[in-house]
């Protein structure tokens, strides 16, 4: 698609970004002397089902326009003019040269703890302030938030927002079903009235997913999503980022509270509590996190089903050793539980001082003993036969482990007993006695025959 000369009085400089439903394009303004970013909201064909999805589009950039009248906020996008025509709708504001928090929601690019807690303090006022103005934003995610230099924040995106000073019926239509699914409250997925703190449940999973490179409720599968959403309790954010304080856990419990009555008040209160926790983790020493063993378990065929989240998980739980060559790292009759997965190097396992395999990287050492419970001592022992480098796990780390986390271990765990099963026995076969084994009759049928009776027919004794 050409790039339009103009837009309107704007004339278009360069595209700035695509999403499903709308262009950004830089441009300059003839009445500022500073440049501003045009959105353009095509409306489809004019067939029926172009129809409605326009007039729903008309609506959402309707209710942008409308709103950003009412809002003028440091931490909030200013819109400038609003025009709509025929066939598309334009909006022109505030143009930010900065980037979507969404690009900081992977644990490899996490931002440090205090400028999290900074941004989403700064978003609280916001969002309190757009209350006390009557408006409810309905999307809060982390690609709705922008940041730039010089600490600055803003929120954007109010094509969804409420108007809270309407009538419920007014609204009730345009309620169900907007809103990005990972971020909503359980009152919006019930479709329930909504006011300030079902923006403030949304900036909690927010803030979780910038401390953590999670969302604190996942699934594969949108059912169980909204379940999880609706009825179980998030994990606590420390768990999965040891460098976030126990404090700041209690603060996103309260933000996600499923209790209206138990979240917070507004967001004036949910920025008090976090401005008190950020006083005590400022930290200007901050150095950014070391993704050299993040990328060599990703290569590993143990992790392939993986998903990144969960290896950054197993990063902090496990332990990551390095063992000098003919080194014993497990011993028969020993009663301990930890096992390990070999990174590098070649181990030997032997039982009574006979050798029964060599493993080298990808292989499990010691996982019986992890999967028995410890009920039955240490069969083997495990030698090392050069240097060695070692993830090793206890099973007090995997009881710490998220859901999803531990399930992949298991099935992993499983899967290597079942093959290290099916190479001893086929081992075993070798040394065994040959078995004559009958061979099938040709043309017997081996199929039962059997006769249905019907439901009305008297019990046959």
């Amino acid at each position: 698609m050409a790039l339009p000369q103009t837009i309107g009085k704007y004339r278009v400089i360069r595209e700035l970004g695509k999403g499903a439903t709308a262009i950004v394009y830089l441009c300059e303004d003839p009445d500022r002397t500073e440049p501003v970013a045009v959105k353009v909201v095509s409306f489809g064909d004019g067939s029926k089902d172009e129809g409605k999805w326009s007039r729903r589009m008309k609506k959402l950039f309707m209710t942008e326009a409308q709103v950003a009248k009412r809002l003028d906020h440091p931490n909030i996008i200013h819109i400038y003019d609003a025009e709509v025509e025929e066939d598309r709708a334009y909006l022109a504001m505030e143009f930010i040269d900065g980037r979507a928090l969404d690009e900081f929601c992977t644990f490899d690019k996490l931002l440090p703890v205090h400028v999290v807690v900074g941004i989403v303090f700064k978003c609280c006022l916001a969002l309190d302030y757009a209350y006390r103005q009557g408006i409810v934003h309905r999307d809060i995610k982390p690609a709705n938030i922008l940041i730039g230099d010089n600490d600055m924040v803003k929120i954007t995106d109010f094509g969804l927002a409420m108007n809270v000073g309407r009538e419920v019926a007014q609204e009730s239509t345009f309620i169900m079903g907007v809103g990005s699914p990972a971020y909503m409250s359980p009152e919006q997925i019930k479709g329930y009235p909504l006011n300030q703190k079902t923006d403030l449940y949304s900036l909690g999973v927010v803030l979780f997913h910038l401390m953590t490179g999670r969302l604190p409720f996942r699934a594969k599968h949108p059912a169980q999503l909204i379940y999880r959403i609706i009825n179980a309790d998030p994990p606590s954010a420390s768990h999965f980022n040891p460098d976030v304080p126990e404090a700041m856990d209690a603060i996103i419990r309260k933000a996600l509270e499923k209790d209206l009555y138990s979240r917070y008040r507004n967001g004036a209160e949910f920025a008090k509590e976090l401005s008190s926790v950020r006083f005590k983790i400022l930290d200007e020493n901050y150095v950014a996190m070391d993704t050299t063993r993040f990328s060599i378990l990703r290569k590993m065929g143990f992790f392939l089903e993986f998903e990144d989240v969960e290896i950054w998980e197993v990063l902090r739980f496990s332990v990551w050793k390095r063992y000098d060559a003919d080194t014993v790292i497990m011993r028969e009759g020993e009663t301990e539980t930890r096992f390990g997965l070999i990174v590098e190097g070649r181990i030997e396992v032997a039982i009574e001082g006979h050798r029964v395999a060599m493993v080298g990287p990808n292989e499990l050492v010691g996982e019986l003993s992890y999967l028995d419970q410890g009920k039955t001592p240490r069969v083997a022992t495990v030698i090392t036969r050069s240097p060695v480098v070692l993830l090793e796990i206890s099973p007090a780390a995997l009881d710490i482990a998220s859901d999803e986390c531990l399930e992949r271990f298991r099935q992993q765990l499983v899967s290597s007993v079942v093959r290290r099963f099916a190479a001893a026995a086929q081992a075993l076969a070798k040394t065994g006695p040959e078995v004559d084994i009958p061979k099938p009759v040709e043309g017997k049928d081996l199929t039962l025959d059997f006769e249905l009776v019907p439901m009305d027919a008297p019990n046959q004794r």
